[in-house]
């Protein structure tokens, strides 16, 4: 199925630090931006989060203080990372509930502002849910 874009849909991936909004941070931002036109560009930064990378968290991501220490931070990269997704609708994994608050979070404290007024949101794991229901009538159906 082809999507029928009326406007540029970046696609945001993030690994972190660990799940807390408010006090974690990003170690890596992947984005795959498609355009109306159906072209694709993607862009994929890691990210010094200037704090030390939880063990459970590079257990489950594989990136690890080191891999990160040369890197730039949120607030060097935030203007690039915000240039790429502006005036694009934004879509992820869990992103609704994750990885979009985060990521304006880190705008936040990087004293950049990014407004999302206008933007749609397609959450894919909201879209896997309702196609593949957990229920017990689905489980049943199953």
């Amino acid at each position: 199925m082809k999507l029928q874009l009326t406007r540029s849909i970046a696609f945001i991936d993030l690994e972190t630090t660990g799940i807390n909004i408010s006090t974690d941070k990003i170690v890596e931002i992947a984005i795959v931006k498609i355009s109306t036109d159906g072209s694709q560009q993607i862009k994929r930064k890691l990210i010094n989060p200037q704090m030390p990378i939880p063990v459970g968290a590079s257990d489950i991501h594989g990136i690890t203080d080191e891999m990160v220490k040369d890197a730039p931070t949120f607030k060097q990269a935030a203007n690039e990372i915000k240039q790429f997704i502006d005036n694009c609708d934004l879509g992820g994994y869990n992103s609704n509930r994750f990885d979009i608050p985060l990521l304006i979070e880190e705008f936040l404290r990087a004293g950049l502002e990014f407004s999302i007024e206008g933007n749609k949101f397609v959450d894919v794991q909201k879209v896997f849910h309702f196609m593949e229901q957990r229920t017990l009538s689905a489980a049943y159906k199953f």
